[in-house]
């Protein structure tokens, strides 16, 4: 087996949809207290740019996307419906918006621990959406603005590859909102996963 080698920042410069493909079988850690929980990404969105009309972006800069506007690797979490906080990664180059959102994660370790923060003990409904990410590994805003990896949290490449053939594209979920925008086939996940958040 191949030693897990943390993605360094290099890997979040290259162009969004390269890194949204690139994440898929890349394993996201995170570390609380001697607990460590991790797990397989299989799916993925791509966000790009204030021309994006589905990016945060698209209305410009605020205090609330300048986040969006720093170096790759850095964190990017927000709340939705008031609830939900969702984990992205900044990539390309610092003051160009843009970013990948971890919609899904297949748990590998630290499963009893996620199982608590989410208060279910169904498996594949973990980690299988945007919001149970962050639940499952406890991710809050208060991760947002780490630049990865850091101690606590990152991503590591553990040698499993998924063959193109493998990867599904598909438009983005819940942005209906966003004209043309919402038919970019911008979603990636793996075919067949039972983890992920939806076909």
């Amino acid at each position: 087996m191949k030693r897990p080698k943390k993605l360094a920042t290099a890997f979040f410069q290259r162009p969004t949809l390269t890194v949204a493909r690139g994440l898929l079988g890349k394993y996201l850690v995170v570390e609380h207290g001697r607990e460590t929980l991790s797990g397989k990404i299989v799916e993925t969105e791509a966000y790009r740019g204030e021309d994006d009309l589905a990016c945060h972006t698209s209305k410009g800069r605020t205090k609330r996307t300048e986040t969006l506007y720093k170096k790759a690797g850095t964190i990017y979490v927000y709340l939705v419906y008031g609830m939900y906080y969702c984990l992205n990664i900044v990539t390309e180059k610092k003051d160009f918006p843009s970013a990948v959102l971890i919609r899904a994660v297949e748990p590998r370790g630290g499963i009893a621990r996620m199982e608590k923060n989410r208060k279910i003990t169904a498996l594949h409904n973990l980690a299988s959406g945007p919001g149970k990410v962050c639940e499952a590994f406890g991710i809050t805003k208060r991760m947002n603005g780490v630049v990865i990896p850091s101690p606590h949290i990152w991503v590591e490449d553990r040698g499993e590859a998924v063959k193109e053939e493998d990867i599904v594209k598909a438009p983005r979920v819940g942005v209906a909102y966003a004209g043309a925008c919402a038919r970019y086939p911008w979603r990636f996940y793996i075919k067949s996963n039972e983890f992920i958040s939806k076909k």
